[in-house]
């Protein structure tokens, strides 16, 4: 059987019922770094993830290419949906207009309450107008937010002695089940003289 394996861990999450001291600093935790084809796996802090001199995240470019694009996607087609709000604003507005021209010839005391009226829907448009720029900066900010927990790195390298412990401590616990496999075998000690001396 092949001890080796890449020094390639998959962060993974389990449930709490399952959460495990960390190897590192012993603390429970639900985090578990894990190797392709399950060969080797341990639990251990997202804070040491993060940290230098216990791994280094392996960046995939071709993901990270695939999520720009994504991104840039979703904000051409915010601005095309801002740009088409804006012109049916504007047609509205040119409308309302027009109505008000055709409004005043006939009747200057209608256009006196229209004038009223016209600023206290320029008074409402601009609360809407506020109102909506707080949900946008809003739903900006909680966008914000998920991509930043979504971009953090799932797959890692073990700098080179902790990958190196690892694979001693797989190797020395092969060895041990070897020795056990051995000692139960009844043909590995040797068997009591029959003759006499």
């Amino acid at each position: 059987m092949s001890l080796s394996f890449p020094n390639v861990y998959t962060h993974r999450k389990v449930a709490e019922g399952s959460a495990k001291g960390c190897d590192v600093c012993y603390k429970p935790t639900t985090s578990v770094l894990i190797t392709p084809e399950n060969k080797d796996f341990f639990y251990v802090c997202a804070s040491h993830l993060k940290e230098r001199t216990f791994c280094t995240p392996i960046v995939d470019k071709a993901a990270e290419e695939a999520k720009k694009k994504k991104a840039e996607d979703e904000k051409e087609a915010k601005m095309k949906e801002e740009v088409e709000r804006v012109k049916k604003e504007y047609e509205e507005k040119q409308k309302k207009k027009k109505e008000k021209k055709d409004g005043e010839k006939e009747d200057k005391d209608k256009d006196k309450d229209k004038d009223k009226d016209e600023s206290k829907d320029k008074s409402k448009d601009k609360e809407k107008k506020d109102d909506k720029d707080k949900d946008d900066q809003e739903k900006k900010d909680k966008d914000g937010e998920t991509p930043a927990a979504s971009d953090e790195p799932r797959v890692f390298a073990l700098q080179k002695f902790l990958y190196q412990q690892r694979l001693d401590k797989k190797r020395q616990a092969e060895i041990a089940k070897r020795n056990r496999e051995r000692i139960a075998n009844p043909s590995f000690f040797p068997s009591v003289p029959k003759g006499l001396p």
